[in-house]
């Protein structure tokens, strides 16, 4: 089982504290170089570095490109926090905060990725379509490459952060201490989704898009849970965000890039922004559940989390023989 996959590392509460805690710093520290970069920018150009406290300011401060890369920089140090914490902090295994598999399944990663992929040029593609002028076509081909180059290496690095830390890390963590499977469930979800609140699109559309972050938290903490694995949710997410990033962008996003379409509307939050929890990601849940043949949904979501008999007495024997 996936959240047990924590039981046969050091599991303390106290070091989930200290492990997030240094995971938060490194994510921070990640941040300094777009930080530096903005202000020295900011401050050739005869400008005040007080401007830089609004993000629309910051965003186009730098090449959209230099600003995309350097944004990203702070998950991939983030990651790599969650690297050092998992292998030198709970002496785990990382693969045991992948999959409860032997191995990770790269064709579940590849899946996952494919099925929102598809989705999102189908729907982007009847969209512009229907509605050609809301797009705006701003293909320029070295721009396109650079970003092509940065997103497809610093893109999966962002949403791998994202699924270690809270489908993977906080998962496991808060289930071995919780001793069951919703509360994990409920917190990563609510807080994975509370986290995009500072994101522009909240501004522009409204509180009503929480509904889609927490939602699509939700839909990654069950397909993680159903799958006893974390493989389809990193696919999903690197998926989501990659094709995002290169098809379409817009001046009230938090990545705005040199995409092949520019998205020039103006939003409203509709129907269209809680869809996909409402409609595609159930589709998707069923499609995933015919794949990978998932059974006992009440367990898997709702049921305890016990540490195998095995460990808890070698656990035992060790403590004995310490002492």
């Amino acid at each position: 089982m996936y959240i047990q996959q924590a039981f046969k590392s050091l599991h303390e509460w106290w070091r989930y504290l200290v492990g997030f805690i240094i995971i938060f710093v490194a994510s921070q520290i990640g941040t300094v170089p777009l930080i530096i970069a903005v202000i020295l920018k900011t401050v050739s150009e005869g400008g005040s570095i007080f401007s830089i406290q609004d993000q629309n300011v910051l965003m186009t401060v730098l090449d959209s490109n230099l600003t995309l890369f350097l944004m990203l920089l702070s998950f991939a140090i983030g990651l790599l926090g969650v690297y050092l914490v998992v292998k030198y902090l709970h002496n785990q295994p990382f693969v045991q905060l992948t999959t409860s598999r032997k191995k990770t399944d790269w064709g579940r990663v590849f899946f996952g990725f494919a099925v929102i992929t598809i989705t999102t040029l189908i729907a982007t593609g009847i969209d512009y379509y229907s509605n050609p002028e809301d797009y705006v076509v701003q293909f320029n081909l070295v721009p396109f490459i650079i970003l092509v180059a940065i997103a497809v290496v610093m893109i999966p690095l962002q949403t791998s952060f994202e699924e270690y830390l809270f489908r993977g890390y906080l998962m496991q963590g808060i289930g071995v201490l919780a001793k069951n499977r919703w509360l994990p469930l409920i917190i990563t979800s609510v807080v994975f989704g509370a986290l995009h609140l500072a994101n522009p699109e909240v501004e522009k559309l409204g509180n009503i898009i929480m509904i889609y972050y927490i939602g699509t938290g939700f839909f990654l903490g069950i397909i993680t849970l159903m799958d006893e694995g974390m493989e389809l949710a990193l696919g999903f997410h690197a998926g989501n965000n990659l094709i995002s990033v290169l098809l379409v962008t817009a001046d009230w996003t938090v990545f705005q890039s040199n995409s092949i379409l520019k998205d020039v509307s103006e939003p409203s939050a509709g129907f269209d922004v809680i869809a996909p929890v409402l409609i595609l990601y159930p589709i998707f849940l069923l499609i995933m559940a015919y794949r990978y043949k998932w059974k006992d949904w009440g367990g898997k979501l709702f049921g305890k989390v016990e540490e195998p008999i095995a460990l808890a007495e070698e656990n035992t024997q060790n403590s004995t023989y310490i002492e």
